[in-house]
């Protein structure tokens, strides 16, 4: 066991003597507040709990958005008519070069090789290096599922090297124009070829499904142009833009395209040489000086779940990190798994499927997740429960599936997505200092009744009282811990 807890390093074996501490104080016969020292110390700990939990509400409330990353390609085009071709002499030697690579090499696309490929292939392998090489190195984590993808769909596999240039194969890359993923789907392009996008996921982040919807859409632009080239020239600048570029200058092929004056926009002019150049790179990668020690294809387990679960319990039960769930499943937009949906698929680590199942079974579900609930009563509103609760109006549409015009029914359960100031805001309440009866000991006690308020907890109510949740649950009859502004608890208070 010491062995073990060694290599768990420092934050582990802290992590242990935590754990084993907090036992110890739960095992004592007689309990955690059998004198007053015992009782001041243990207290203590909960508020320091209390306060890490604060600083990581703070930090994620479980309803903010977890942050994206720029998309490369937006500097990648941005500079691309900065890339001036080599002095001819020297050209000519490092097109016969590549010609020589390219002639053992089969592509399953036809790979020009004119001065702009080149001067992209000399720009990667040159001033770029390291951009590309951390690009194939994060990319050959994927790259067995997206050609084993396209191979089943009957597209190129060369194209499966786009999301080097796309986004670096980042799953959460977001472009100026909003395009994410490692496709860099924009919305609209996303939900017409099958991928879901509302309040709590993005699928454009899901790099599975996002290369299922990339294969679709790819095809689709094949036999729409009949020519790669045209493809991956609407792939990036959108059919339309392309077929009426088309119209206008008679141009039969992306080249004949490229060259007509202004024709297409620049970015769509420079996409495609870059991205033959990429897959050249890419397909032979040691010719071009590229060496890197690949990385394993991303293993997981997967739990289906009937109720909406917290990312940090799951977290907890898994004994992994939330940055590790978060990046298993990067499709998840908030801190929580889908409300509304009762079959959702969640990523785990590899092993860790069972004690996950174990531990949801022998955990109330309604300790699955922090979540704020409101009945909706005659008369409410989106947009008066929005001020009322202080939330955005569009939050709390999208949380529930609504719009902002939405009409309510009386008894209707509404998700209040809270922001973290009211989060704070119930934690410090949880923090108020407890009564000197209380503290006494005394054996006698006192009914009262507590209206709750804004920002309530049923375990900051406890706290504030000196009573226990279950407690609360069994003197109010509640099934659950959801309890609403303006409702009326009765509390049994030290006396």
């Amino acid at each position: 066991a010491g062995e073990r807890e060694w290599k768990l390093g420092h934050l582990g074996r802290a992590r242990v003597e935590f754990d084993r501490a907090v036992d110890l104080l739960r095992e004592s016969p007689d309990g955690a507040r059998s004198t007053p020292r015992l009782r001041d110390q243990y207290e203590r700990l909960i508020d320091r709990i209390s306060a890490y939990e604060t600083l990581a509400l703070a930090a994620g409330d479980g309803f903010a958005e977890k942050p994206s990353e720029p998309a490369p390609i937006d500097d990648l085009l941005a500079n691309s008519a900065f890339v001036p071709p080599s002095p001819q002499p020297a050209m000519e030697a490092f097109k016969d070069a590549v010609a020589a690579d390219l002639a053992h090499t089969v592509h399953d696309i036809p790979i020009t090789l004119n001065d702009r490929v080149l001067a992209y292939v000399e720009l990667f392998q040159g001033r770029l290096r390291d951009w590309v090489e951390n690009g194939l190195r994060r990319g050959s984590r994927y790259l067995p599922m997206i050609q084993s993808v396209f191979r089943a769909e009957g597209i190129p596999l060369d194209l499966a090297y786009v999301p080097l240039i796309e986004s670096a194969f980042k799953p959460n890359a977001v472009s100026r124009a909003q395009a994410k993923g490692v496709w860099q789907f924009m919305r609209g392009t996303a939900l017409e070829n099958g991928l879901k996008h509302d309040w709590y996921i993005d699928e454009r982040a899901d790099p599975e499904k996002a290369t299922r919807a990339a294969a679709k859409y790819l095809r689709t632009l094949h036999r729409m142009f009949g020519d790669w080239h045209l493809a991956l020239a609407a792939y990036n600048g959108g059919p339309g833009l392309v077929q009426r570029a088309m119209k206008r200058t008679g141009a039969e092929d992306f080249w004949e395209l490229r060259d007509a004056n202004r024709a297409i926009p620049r970015e769509t002019r420079e996409y495609v040489p870059m991205i033959l150049a990429a897959i050249v790179i890419a397909r032979n990668p040691v010719q071009y000086g590229f060496t890197f020690d690949a990385e394993a294809p991303i293993a997981y387990d997967t739990v289906e779940l009937s109720r909406p679960v917290d990312l940090r319990r799951v977290a907890e039960w898994t004994g992994a990190s939330v940055d590790e769930i978060q990046a298993l499943n990067p499709e998840l937009r908030r801190w929580t798994t889908p409300v509304k949906r009762t079959n959702y698929a969640l990523k785990v680590p590899t092993g860790t499927r069972d004690s996950l199942l174990s531990r949801l079974e022998a955990t109330p579900p309604a300790e699955f997740a922090s979540l704020n609930w409101h009945t909706v009563r005659r008369g409410d509103t989106v947009a008066s429960l929005a001020r009322r609760f202080k939330v955005s109006r569009a939050d709390l549409a999208d949380a529930n599936g609504l719009t902002a015009k939405s009409r309510l029914r009386p008894g209707q359960e509404l998700l209040i997505p809270r922001a973290p100031a009211s989060l704070l805001a119930s934690r410090s309440a949880g923090t108020a200092v407890r009564t000197a009866a209380r503290d006494a000991g005394g054996g006698s006690t006192r009914a009262q009744s507590y209206r709750v308020r804004r920002g309530d907890t049923l375990f900051a109510i406890a706290r504030r009282f000196g009573v226990s949740v279950d407690d609360l649950r069994e003197w109010n009859r509640l099934r659950d811990s959801r309890i609403t502004p303006g409702d009326t608890l009765s509390v049994k208070s030290p006396a």
